[in-house]
């Protein structure tokens, strides 16, 4: 016997996937040549799965700044700041981000997940309650896990289902800490903060908001949700993450409670962690000036998404519930669905395969995340061969001959004859 014995169910589903083609868990790009575009097994591959939202992880001011400290500080800290102390980029860092979401407080972590599970385990102790949106991601789960406050899920998106339960909570001693996300990072709907920031005033409870996926999307200065509705001063924790808008690594939290700082001290994932190096916190502090100096960038991230959402809506495809830059098209099967990315694929476009039960309602998603940087024409690719694929796996119904439409591809991609092949060949 084997201690890795247990995992023989997991085994079998990667050996499923391997059969039926490309397994979408051991994706290797050999290049990439920019936001948007990677070569894959030699041929150029439109990126969709990457959250690189304002694309700028190729800015060139991002990348010269980390060079640049990256020659005069070196690779890494190689401990925690408790340990080590802080370098001045991690001070500049927490002090930019506080500025920029208009907070006294703000602790930077070494990756977002962290920055989840550090606020989580720490804020919430024994005796107190933790209230989870049932969608959260997988960090707020952790974070939950490793604290000692007893675990309360409300129904996704369901202001009236998180008050009856913190009614019922009312009498019990102890803080209430509700946790919900800006943007829920596999179907792309948005929070109702507006009306959950109202529960949390009336119970008297607190409230943190994950702005991982809306951080730089949402907002008029791209704060996230908590700005875009209204609802700033009604959120007593921010966290979120820099490996999304921001191009870079690592997570925060910002807060106005008076008494923050205690938190470095007592927050183990924060003590015990290597802290960032010195360019991940230069490129990342370059990035946020980048994000706000530059707001057309999410004018352009909104239009593409805009365009991928309604061009897969029309054709007839299940998407979520809003345009955000998180697309995704829900099948009725895992192997259709495994299949269909396996098409993708070959045809020339990456996106995410996303699996129950990790997924909403248990359906298999093709989760594309879009960026700012996507041309329309590699938008309108995507779409049509989105199109193609659908129709030949008897997703969408067949058209006639010739009705097909046949737009014309960017260069480096397959050719029309090429992607009937492609398509007609399948996943190998």
């Amino acid at each position: 016997m084997s201690i890795l014995n247990k995992f023989a169910p997991l085994r079998q589903t990667y050996d499923q996937l391997r059969a039926v083609g490309q397994n979408p868990f051991e994706m290797v790009f050999e290049k990439m040549f920019s936001p948007t575009e990677g070569l894959h097994k030699g041929r150029r591959t439109i990126l969709l799965g990457t959250n690189n939202y304002l694309g700028l992880t190729f800015d060139q001011d991002c990348i010269d700044a980390s060079v640049e400290v990256l020659r005069a500080q070196g690779t890494g800290t190689t401990g925690s700041r408790i340990a080590n102390g802080s370098y001045g980029g991690h001070r500049q860092l927490e002090t930019d981000l506080a500025a920029y979401f208009k907070r006294k407080h703000c602790m930077v972590f070494s990756t977002g997940y962290q920055a989840n599970l550090g606020m989580l385990s720490t804020l919430a102790g024994k005796g107190d309650y933790l209230l989870l949106d049932s969608d959260s991601h997988a960090s707020i789960y952790d974070g939950a896990r490793l604290g000692h406050a007893e675990v309360v899920r409300f129904r996704h998106n369901d202001p009236d289902d998180l008050a009856k339960r913190l009614r019922r909570l009312s009498s019990e001693p102890g803080d209430k800490l509700v946790v919900v996300e800006g943007i829920y990072s596999m179907l792309g709907d948005a929070a109702p903060l507006k009306e959950i920031a109202a529960v949390k005033r009336e119970m008297g409870a607190w409230l943190m908001v994950d702005e991982a996926h809306s951080l730089g999307v949402l907002g008029a200065e791209g704060r996230g949700l908590t700005e875009e509705a209204g609802v700033e001063a009604d959120v007593d924790f921010v966290v979120g993450t820099f490996s999304k808008s921001l191009g870079s690594v690592g997570g925060f939290c910002v807060s106005d409670l008076d008494g923050f700082d205690v938190l470095r001290v007592g927050c183990r994932p924060y003590m015990f962690t290597a802290s960032l190096p010195p360019s991940v916190m230069t490129s990342t502090i370059t990035a946020l000036r980048r994000l706000q100096q530059q707001p057309e960038l999410r004018d352009r991230l909104h239009a593409n998404a805009h365009r991928l959402y309604n061009g897969l809506k029309d054709l007839g495809f299940r998407v979520g519930p809003q345009p955000n830059p998180i697309v995704s098209v829900a099948l009725d099967d895992q192997l259709l669905a495994v299949a269909f990315w396996n098409r993708l694929l070959e045809g020339g476009v990456y996106l995410n395969l996303a699996l129950p039960p990790a997924t909403p309602s248990n359906l298999p998603l093709l989760r594309s995340s879009v960026s700012a940087s996507h041309t329309t024409e590699q938008i309108d690719r995507v779409v049509q061969l989105f199109e193609t694929v659908g129709r030949q796996m008897g997703v969408l119904p067949a058209l006639p001959p010739m009705r097909r439409s046949k737009p014309a591809l960017a260069p480096g991609y397959p050719a029309n004859a090429e992607l009937d092949r492609v398509v007609a060949v399948g996943a190998r």
